[in-house]
């Protein structure tokens, strides 16, 4: 996983087809962007890209087990995920999934067509108030 952080409250990550690894840098940004302790959302545009993997399971056992550990800091300033797909059949199945995303993950899952709509959905959620 890499993680772009140039924009920040705006995190470009992408995930790419490798195994999941939490001790890899990509995961070693995340936790820093959460020790930062602001608020931020995530920006995904290489979510079509994915593919099952023989050694997926150890890899979600891992990330499982990394996210309990975090899951106080990933609840509190990541205000949402947003993934960029102009493809109709994958948004479909993205927007499916979100409810059992958000529910693993502690934050949402937003779909998009542009980086355009991105940046809005982006701005609202950042404007939010931790109240609301």
């Amino acid at each position: 996983m890499l993680l772009h952080t140039a924009y920040f409250p705006l995190v470009w990550m992408k995930i790419g087809t490798a195994a999941i690894d939490t001790r890899d840098e990509g995961f070693t940004a995340f936790e820093a962007l959460l020790a930062r302790a602001e608020p931020f959302v995530l920006l995904d545009a290489d979510s079509a890209q994915r593919e099952e993997r023989e050694d997926a399971h150890e890899g979600r056992k891992q990330l499982s087990l990394w996210m309990k550990r975090h899951k106080a800091a990933l609840r509190a300033f990541v205000k949402g995920q947003i993934n960029v797909e102009p493809d109709a059949g994958k948004q479909a199945f993205l927007r499916a999934f979100a409810p059992k995303f958000e529910a693993f993950w502690g934050y949402p899952l937003f779909v998009v067509d542009t980086q355009e709509e991105a940046f809005k959905v982006a701005d609202r959620l950042l404007a939010k108030s931790p109240e609301e």
